[in-house]
């Protein structure tokens, strides 16, 4: 994963009256935190973080006043109608550190001939992994499941240096009966030959 290179500028004004006046200019309010340092309290070009964040769990180099910080998005809060960046939390990371992160999952195949319904139990996986090196994604192959079949945590390929962080029981897809349908029944003659 490459990182992103964004140019931070310190915060000093707070309250929502400067974080609309900053959001007005473009810019997106922020703070950075981790490995027992003070936040640090900036703003990031609004446009350039956007499409940072079209990739899930980017890998940010921040550049504040002089100093490099990596950084992983860790919670993000967007205008609930329109949609734009109205606040991000960054957290501090080091080459080589293992982070938690939820990572998407995508599903490939072909459900069995019969039909079912394919329900994303997790739409996410929570996985421990290397900070430099977080998958984009994980795929499940859901080709030949049936009704009633289900695919768990632990069935799921990870990358190397991945890991579950989460019970590796957890149903993260699974094929249901569609509502409204009543299972095919036996006909009689069949029955009473059993």
């Amino acid at each position: 994963m490459a990182d992103v290179k964004l140019k931070t500028e310190a915060r000093s004004e707070f309250g929502k009256g400067a974080a609309r006046r900053i959001r007005r200019e473009g810019r997106v309010p922020a703070v950075v935190y981790g490995h027992g340092g003070e936040p640090v309290h900036v703003t990031l070009p609004g446009h350039e973080l956007m499409m940072a964040l079209k990739t899930s769990n980017v890998l940010i180099n921040l550049d504040i006043e002089g100093r490099e910080e990596l950084v992983i998005p860790k919670a993000v809060q967007r205008e609930a109608i329109r949609g734009f960046l109205v606040h991000i939390d960054l957290l501090v990371v080091k080459r080589g550190e293992q982070v938690s992160v939820d990572v998407p999952v995508v599903t490939e195949g072909e459900l069995a001939p019969g039909g079912g319904l394919l329900e994303h139990v997790l739409n996410s996986l929570p996985v421990a992994a290397e900070a430099t090196n977080i998958p984009e994604s994980v795929t499940v192959s859901v080709a030949g499941l049936s009704i009633g079949d289900a695919v768990l945590a632990k069935d799921v390929r990870l990358p190397a240096g991945t890991t579950l962080a989460v019970d590796p029981d957890e149903v993260v897809v699974q094929v249901l009966q569609p509502q409204g349908e009543e299972p095919a029944a036996e006909p009689a003659g069949e029955a009473a030959a059993s």
